[in-house]
This record gives structure tokens, C-alpha cells and sequence, in this order.
């Protein structure tokens, strides 16, 4: 059966009639291998974002622990906002607002200077481990959308090569993508540090790669890890806006079920905006998901 945990809605249906035109060769449709590139935002796409995106927690306990180290870091911005809890600058780093995550970024990159890839791993799986979703009760890596990995899989059976774009961490997901989404980590595109070679090592620089990857920046993470543009795109998030109008197939994860995961409309208010002008294809967690996770 094609995409179990899907109700047969009008929306799986577009999904499936799209994806079987793109492979047929007398389709006007017809996409070439090639170019069968399709690309997903994580956090509220493939995962539960709420009541702030996995990664935070990690952050900002690395941001409190600099604190305690230096207590006048507590003076300046990104620690002051996360010292002082100060509710703007938290709401904006849950919505990934571009101004705030890059101030929250350029202290993790002072806090990760140096940091050979193994040791920063071995401090994102010990965080995974421990860190449970206070709504769930369970770790963040059980909560990955069952729907979302189907599509998946279907994508891969008609040769569309599938990545994961986000403006969160790209070597935080490197960590989990293989076992958790079946998803190759050279196929994790994100924000992340430029590396160096030194002593005999790789370090972590405290230097971007590229832009942060958000709005216009996934675009231009995307080609520079492809060569190509995404024909297939989908997000939940205003900073996905981007993305999914460069993209062929739009799909919008719309957060609508209050009962099995989270009613959410903030900092995605231009993209559903769009998503109706356009008529892209919008998925309802609460009408288009028979199942949203696993174990439910």
C-alpha cells in the first residue's frame, strides 16, 4: 500500500499523481533524473518543533555553561537574552528569526571553536540521549513524522534523490539522520561552521559557512551541495518561503491537530499566505495524516 499513514484525501492524491507524472517519459510532466532533487525543511516538517525547535535546549545550555565560565559574557548579546530568559529574544530564536539566530549563532561558534567533529558528535548524542520532549515523555527522535518518512521512501522509488535543508545545525543532524530518518549524511544540508586542518585534525571554526540557512540562504545551500535548484520542496515556516517558490512541487505541512501534536500559525503567516494564493499542495496534520508518529 502507497503511503499508509495517509488518509485518501484529495492531497495524497495530488502527491501521488505528481510524482507518477514526473516519472513517465510521455508525460509533459516528464523530469529527468537528473534533476529528481528534492529537498525538506526539518524542524516542523519531519519532526515536532514545538514549544522550541530539539536543538535549543543543547544551545542554550552551551551558552549558560560559557556564562559560568566567564561571568562577564552575561553582559552581552546572545548570553544577556538567555541569562536574563528575555521572552522576545527566546520567541524570536524559537521562530528562527534570521537577526536573532545569527547573534545566538556567533556564541556557539566561540563556544564550539576548536572542537574536533568526534567530540562535538559524541556532546550531541549524549544531549539526544538524555533530552526528553516535555509533552511526550519520550526522546525527540521518536517523534519523527511516520507520513513524512513514507513520502520519502516513494520519492526514492521513482529516483528523486532526497536532502533535508534547514536553518538549524546542519552537523547537529548529521548525528541522527541515518538512523532516524534514513537519510544519508552527506544529504543533511544546513547552517554550519567552516572546519580547518590543524595539528594532524579537523576543528570547528567560529566562522559561517556560507550564509545562515534560512530564507534565501537554503536556496544558495541547496545549490552549492546539488548544482542544481529543488523541483520537490516541502516546509511548515516562513523561512521555507523561499525554497518552496524556487521549487516545481510545493508541499506545506500545515499544524492544525491540537490533539496529536500542535495548532501553530506563528512565523508562518506569509507562507500560508502563498500557499493559498498559489495553490500549492497543503497538508493537514489533522485530516491528511492517519498516523503522525510511530508509536502514537
Amino acid at each position: 500500500m502507497t503511503l499508509p499513514s495517509w488518509n485518501d484525501t484529495p492531497t495524497k492524491q495530488v502527491i501521488l499523481d505528481f510524482i507518477a507524472q514526473s516519472s513517465d517519459e510521455q508525460s509533459p510532466d516528464y523530469i529527468l533524473p537528473a534533476d529528481r532533487i528534492a529537498v525538506f525543511d526539518n524542524d516542523g516538517t519531519l519532526w515536532v518543533e514545538q514549544p522550541a525547535p530539539a536543538q535549543t535546549g543543547l544551545l542554550i545550555g552551551k551558552l549558560v555553561e560559557q556564562v559560568k565560565v566567564n561571568p562577564e559574557l552575561a553582559e552581552e548579546d546572545p548570553y544577556k537574552g538567555i541569562v536574563e530568559q528575555d521572552p522576545a529574544f527566546l520567541q524570536a530564536l524559537a521562530q528562527q528569526v534570521p537577526e536573532a539566530v545569527l547573534a545566538f549563532l556567533s556564541g556557539i561558534g566561540k563556544a564550539w571553536e576548536g572542537t574536533t567533529p568526534e567530540a562535538y558528535e559524541a556532546e550531541i548524542q549524549a544531549y539526544l540521549a538524555t533530552s526528553i520532549h516535555p509533552r511526550y515523555d519520550c526522546p525527540w527522535t521518536e517523534l519523527i513524522y511516520k507520513p513524512m518518512l513514507e513520502l520519502f521512501d516513494l520519492l526514492r522509488s521513482n529516483n528523486w534523490r532526497v536532502f533535508v535543508c534547514s536553518g538549524g545545525g546542519r552537523d547537529f543532524m548529521r548525528v541522527f539522520s541515518e538512523d532516524a530518518l534514513g537519510i544519508y549524511r552527506e544529504n543533511i544540508i544546513g547552517s554550519a561552521p567552516e572546519y580547518a586542518y590543524q595539528d594532524g585534525q579537523l576543528v570547528r571554526q567560529n566562522e559561517l559557512h556560507g550564509n545562515i540557512s534560512l530564507g534565501p540562504g537554503k536556496l544558495e545551500h541547496i545549490y552549492a551541495r546539488t548544482g542544481r535548484t529543488a523541483l520537490f520542496a516541502g516546509g511548515n515556516g516562513d523561512v521555507d518561503l523561499e525554497m518552496l517558490q524556487a521549487a516545481r512541487f510545493r508541499l506545506v505541512i500545515v499544524h492544525d491537530d491540537g490533539e496529536r501534536e500542535y495548532v501553530v500559525t506563528a512565523a508562518a503567516e506569509k507562507l500560508l499566505v502563498a500557499a493559498e494564493q498559489g495553490s500549492w499542495t497543503m497538508v493537514s496534520m489533522k485530516n491528511d495524516w492517519k498516523t503522525i508518529f510511530f508509536d502514537e
